[in-house]
């Protein structure tokens, strides 16, 4: 049996991994599962899936879990600590699902078993990817993407020399406020950049995506994973999102993954490699759908994606801070103290503030918390100058 660990069990992505991994129970141990304030979705699964510990984020909550468990056998726990124990228990597959930067240190910490480490937590790469493959490299780890476009670059690759690339264009649906006008976006409120018209994702990755900061973290994200220089790399709005990405090759051909917009593809394609197995997910038909649309993003429209190539040229410490930035923006827009037209101004004031700090020819975790802290204190320093409510 393969012994598998889920961090954000409980939420989109790690969700979705626990309905694949509950249709083969007699397949795998589950090792630990974490969540943070859903206590009744984390135990009802710990318990379905006999998994070893639980661990709520929020400490406390506790009791609410050990209460939640009793009498299962299943060990519960809470907090950081707990979290970063759940990932020194050895694992063969552990699921990073966490969202935001608080999934970095649990995922560096798995790599060291040697197993396979299937990585939705873009931040991972974004804030320190030469850390993550270079811990991956010295235990013998693999890192497998579990964004879907990611995903797609990987499956397209197999078989491929990568030194034949000449470009991957990663797509993006353009979010839920992909035809509002542009004057209007100012006013667009949470719940509005909240939805989306193709996948099922939580609140922050769908506002993320309806300001293409979520497809900016991508182009880091792949230029991280896949070692490939800015003018290599590219986004195509593409509303049906049925194409994930595209690999153009030196004798101008090219391979597209093409699926239903499913997270369980790109994640039973990680639970599974390096075999296809069935899923069940939307098998597409073409003639049903009848076209295929592709645009260039907007950049007054989408500013986040000019920001990303910064991020990619600056190098260090810059996808730290930039990450950081932007989860303070996003945090500022959720409770209403800044415009979702000022999340971007929000990370490029923080990107100028702290460009002088960016620069490091080696990164540590240590280095990582420390710029992430700053460039939150800074964010959240910006809106005191400036009149964006």
């Amino acid at each position: 049996m393969r012994r598998v660990t889920v961090f954000g069990a409980t939420g989109s992505v790690g969700a979705q991994a626990l309905d694949l991994i509950g249709r083969a129970t007699d397949e795998y141990e589950v090792v630990a599962l974490t969540g943070a304030s859903n206590i009744e979705a984390l135990a009802r699964e710990a318990i379905r899936l006999r998994a070893s510990l639980a661990v709520t984020a929020d400490e406390g909550r506790l009791g609410d879990l050990r209460d939640a468990l009793a009498g299962s056998g299943v060990e519960a726990a809470a907090g950081r600590a707990a979290l970063l124990e759940a990932a020194d228990r050895p694992a063969d597959w552990t699921l990073s699902g966490i969202v935001g930067a608080a999934g970095l240190e649990p995922g560096l910490r798995a790599l060291r078993h040697g197993g396979t480490l299937a990585l939705a937590n873009k931040e991972s790469l974004v804030c320190a990817g030469p850390l993550m493959r270079a811990e991956a490299a010295r235990h013998g780890a693999t890192i497998l993407p579990v964004d879907s476009e990611h995903s797609a670059i990987f499956q397209a690759l197999v078989g491929e020399d990568p030194a034949a690339i000449e470009k991957v264009t990663i797509t993006a649906s353009g979010g839920g406020l992909r035809d509002w006008p542009l004057d209007a976006l100012a006013d667009a409120m949470p719940e509005q950049a909240g939805t989306h018209p193709n996948w099922d994702m939580g609140q922050r990755i769908t506002i993320d995506s309806a300001s293409m900061f979520n497809k900016a973290m991508e182009l880091i994200e792949a230029h991280a994973l896949f070692d490939l220089p800015a003018d290599r790399i590219a986004t195509v709005i593409h509303p049906q999102s049925i194409v994930h990405a595209l690999v153009q090759f030196a004798d101008g051909g090219i391979i597209a993954h093409m699926g239903a917009p499913d997270m369980r593809h790109a994640i039973g394609y990680a639970l599974h490699w390096p075999d296809r197995r069935p899923l069940p997910v939307e098998r597409i038909d073409l003639a049903r759908i009848g076209r295929l649309d592709f645009h260039e993003p907007d950049p007054d429209r989408y500013p986040a994606i000019a920001l990303a190539y910064r991020v990619i040229a600056r190098g260090g410490l810059a996808g730290a801070a930039f990450n950081a930035a932007k989860e303070a923006a996003l945090d500022l827009f959720m409770a209403r103290d800044i415009r979702f037209t000022d999340m971007a101004r929000v990370v490029e004031s923080v990107m100028d503030a702290m460009d002088p700090r960016l620069e490091a020819a080696g990164i540590t975790l240590d280095m990582v918390h420390d710029i992430d802290a700053q460039a939150r204190e800074v964010a959240r320093g910006t809106i005191g100058g400036h009149p964006w409510t």
